[in-house]
């Protein structure tokens, strides 16, 4: 157990707290939002969340890798409650303030690139995606978009038109948003080009020669956008040699190159940004998630030319750089600076996908595990040779570790991925504690 935190299993111990409340979520909220973990959280800290029923778990879904910094990080905490004395809206598009200037400058600071740099800021990563395309369009004077295979961009028109998971995203909620080009991505495990890497030389980047010819023109595409990471898509790391073919494919044709840093920023993958990985500086980049710990707020940052080609006026939103999620955000960057998160993402990372390489001699349901740093993915087979996806399984593995007080969460194009996005403040107790639940459930679901 946790020392000074009391982690309990909770199976059937839902309190009537909780009962009173999915039975008013049941009628009050829209059927189309679903939930993991029947629960409803009251307080969280680091990287332990207690339920209304006083009810303590691990968690290692990080909101969806927004809580990067911890749950409620004092120096967070601190700057929000000092901002919001003072002012919390105004409208940056009318009245200006200081803490926009200062988290763009600090963005424009961190980010890839010693070229002149801009920001702006919205909302959530979908919008920041939305305005990244627009800049990208109004710079190349072009119609066209490129994204990927197996990516996920958001749920609005054109970002669910970016998004490439049919079930539960897109189904029903056509049509979409005209010249979007899907690539295949660099998903060596379920290669679409049936090769084996490196032996491969890299189809899909070769593949580009023939999609210029059959699916469309380069002169008619702004931009090409890509996660380095796929999130959504279940963590799929691609070749060190991918995001380079691609960068210099867009600066032959010239296509703005968008890397869409929304899950796999902020120190996630041990860096700050995990295209730094790869030795790629894009043109522009999309950032949300743990950029303010929690509060929504998103930008798009890029090279100074391209950010500048809409005229005044031409970009904006009410809430976009918000003064509270401003001042949050750099409080939440100072915290990740000064804790060294990016070093702690490493060792988090390493150690998780040591247990999962032991859990893997023990069960080849585990076909294949994925990390860069602490962004971690378990991908579940039915068997080694078919690679079936088995969904299954992972439904099994979801709900059995949330009995035992653990929260993870599904990815995957299949549904058969486990993905780890422990809070980086996550102590080595706690997370010896969180693999040890893992293991344990592995074990109960996979030998029935």
């Amino acid at each position: 157990m946790l020392k000074g935190t009391e982690l309990i299993s909770i199976g059937a111990v839902q309190g009537g707290a909780t009962r009173e409340l999915l039975a008013k979520k049941e009628q009050y909220v829209s059927k189309g939002i679903s939930n993991v973990a029947p629960i409803f959280i009251e307080s969280a800290k680091g990287a332990v969340v207690r339920d209304l029923d006083g009810n303590v778990y691990l968690d290692c879904y990080g909101g969806i890798g927004v809580i990067n910094a911890g749950h409620c990080p004092d120096l967070v905490i601190d700057a929000i409650k000092a901002q919001a004395e003072k002012l919390l809206h105004s409208c940056f598009s009318v009245s200006m303030y200081d803490s926009y200037v200062n988290l763009a400058e600090k963005l424009v600071n961190l980010t890839p690139g010693d070229d002149p740099q801009k920001t702006m800021f919205v909302n959530s990563g979908a919008e920041a995606v939305e305005n990244a395309i627009k800049i990208a369009k109004a710079y190349t004077k072009r119609p066209g978009i490129i994204a990927f295979g197996g990516g996920y961009h958001g749920r609005t028109l054109l970002t669910l038109t970016l998004t490439s998971k049919v079930k539960p995203y897109k189904v029903g909620f056509g049509p979409f948003a005209p010249e979007v080009y899907k690539a295949p991505f660099a998903y060596c495990y379920r290669c679409p080009f049936q090769s084996t890497y490196p032996k491969c030389g890299l189809h899909c980047l070769e593949h580009f020669d023939r999609f210029f010819v059959s699916e469309v023109d380069s002169s008619n595409i702004a931009a090409m956008i890509i996660e380095p990471v796929q999130g959504e898509g279940g963590f799929v790391v691609p070749p060190k040699e991918f995001l380079p073919g691609l960068k210099a494919i867009c600066e032959k044709h010239g296509i703005v190159f968008i890397a869409d840093e929304i899950q796999s920023g902020f120190a996630r993958t041990g860096k700050m940004f995990a295209i730094e990985h790869f030795g790629v500086i894009p043109d522009l980049m999309t950032l949300a998630k743990s950029i303010a710990s929690g509060l929504p707020l998103s930008a798009v940052v890029g090279q100074a030319e391209i950010m500048d080609a809409p005229e005044p006026g031409r970009l904006g939103t009410t809430y976009g750089g918000n003064p509270v999620a401003c001042a949050a955000a750099l409080a939440a960057l100072e915290h990740i600076e000064t804790e060294d998160l990016c070093g702690k993402a490493v060792r988090i990372g390493a150690k998780i996908t040591s247990k999962m390489e032991i859990l893997k001699l023990r069960y080849a349901q585990l076909g294949d595990i994925r990390s860069l740093g602490a962004m971690v993915a378990v991908e579940f087979v039915k068997d080694p040779q078919s690679k079936t996806p088995d969904k299954d399984a992972v439904t099994a593995i979801i709900s059995a570790c949330f009995c035992r007080g653990l929260l993870v969460i599904g990815a995957g194009l299949f549904g058969n991925v486990i993905r780890f996005l422990p809070p980086l403040v996550m102590t080595d107790e706690q997370l010896d504690q969180a693999m040890e639940i893992f293991a344990e459930t592995v074990t109960e679901v996979l030998d029935k």
